[in-house]
Formats: C-alpha cells, sequence, structure tokens
C-alpha cells in the first residue's frame, strides 16, 4: 500500500523528454505565427531549445523566477530577471505573439506571475498537475498533484528503488 505523504515518482529519461518535447512543438506548430519563446529558468530552457529547433524560432528570451529552493517544496517566487520589453512589446505589446515555455505546470503560482508579465502570451509546458493546469493553454501530458517528476537533468545513474517496500520472493 502506497503511503499518501510519499509523492510518487515519475522519472523521465532524456530519450522520453526529447520526445514529449517535440510532441508539444507538434502541438504548437498551427496555432499560432510565434515572433519569439519565453522560456521560464530553468526548467524551461531545454524544452524552449528543443522548441525553438522544430518551430524555426530564432528570437528566445528568457525570464528568470526563482520558486522551487531545495528542491521539495516550493518557497516563495522571486523573479531574478524579467522579460525584456522589446519582446513584451512584439506584435501589439502585452506579449502577443510571445509562446511561453516551461517543463512543468505545478500550481501555477509561476506561471500566474509571467501571465502578469504577458497577458496575451500562449503559455505551454511539458507537463502539467491539476491546480496548475487552468494556467496553461497548452500541455502534453497532465499528471496527478501528488506526483514528483524527475526530470533527467537532476538524475543521475544509480539504483532506484521498487515502488513497493517488499517483493514476494
Amino acid at each position: 500500500m502506497e503511503n499518501p505523504e510519499q509523492p510518487k515518482a515519475f522519472p523521465v529519461s532524456w530519450d522520453q523528454f526529447h520526445r514529449d518535447a517535440r510532441a508539444l512543438a507538434w502541438r504548437l506548430s498551427g496555432q499560432g505565427e510565434w515572433q519569439a519563446i519565453v522560456c521560464i529558468t530553468r526548467g524551461g530552457l531545454v524544452p524552449a531549445a528543443i522548441v525553438a529547433r522544430e518551430l524555426g524560432i530564432r528570437m528566445i528570451e528568457t525570464v528568470c523566477i526563482a520558486s522551487y529552493h531545495d528542491y521539495e517544496n516550493q518557497g516563495s517566487l522571486q523573479v531574478i530577471k524579467p522579460v525584456d520589453p522589446k519582446v513584451v512589446g512584439l506584435d501589439g505589446g502585452q506579449g502577443a505573439g510571445v509562446l511561453v515555455i516551461d517543463d512543468l505546470v505545478d500550481t501555477g503560482k509561476t506561471a500566474r506571475v509571467v501571465r502578469e508579465m504577458l497577458p496575451k502570451a500562449h503559455f505551454a509546458t511539458i507537463y502539467a498537475k491539476p491546480m496548475g493546469r487552468p494556467m496553461v493553454d497548452t500541455f502534453v501530458t497532465e499528471v496527478s498533484q501528488d506526483t514528483w517528476i524527475y526530470f533527467p537533468w537532476d538524475m543521475g545513474w544509480q539504483f532506484q528503488p521498487p515502488l513497493a517496500k517488499t517483493t514476494a520472493g
């Protein structure tokens, strides 16, 4: 039986993440003429690079927001670097024509801050959790709120214990 306090582990390999990022690009390919990508650092850097390549977007900007301070608990948000005003002003302003990319929307707090900066932007993530899902326009996979996604850049090669604490021998 699962421990209700223990989050579900969802490890993602580099191959799987690349496939999911390309799937996101495929979903976005017919939805607009994107003038720029704004990736939310740091998690949005890798999917933004893949989406930019697939969609032929050359203008890539970052917005730097710190929220996961200890890799377990989401702390208060801190905007380290806002979006360049030139990008905000594209295509009539307020982020119109801008594609915002992140790896994951969890509670939606980070997405809400970026939406305030770019209210007309299209927000896309690889993964979405139910609390943050309303903040995202396009995503690839929804996971439960109690799932912890282990991204490939956060992992090394090591033993992974089985889901069940004991196995029948």
